[in-house]
């Protein structure tokens, strides 16, 4: 991103308000130490790049589901 990187963004994005808006790392930066400072900046979870679309598509019905549990 030009402006700021996605650690950057998600401590930006971080209010009460947005408590449940679910934030997910799709980067190239698959290290563990990667997937460590994107959970710990306040992401969910992490998917690595070339992106998995089972994978993927699995993830978003987590976070759909968990969402719809919650309210």
């Amino acid at each position: 991103m030009p402006a700021m990187n996605g650690i950057e963004a998600t401590k930006t994005i971080q209010d009460p308000r947005l408590a449940n808006l679910p934030i997910m790392a799709m980067t190239a930066n698959a290290f563990e130490e990667d997937k460590h400072l994107v959970i710990s900046a306040g992401m969910n979870t992490h998917l690595g790049k070339p992106i998995d679309i089972v994978k993927l598509f699995s993830t978003v019905q987590d976070f759909l589901s968990n969402t719809e549990r919650n309210r």
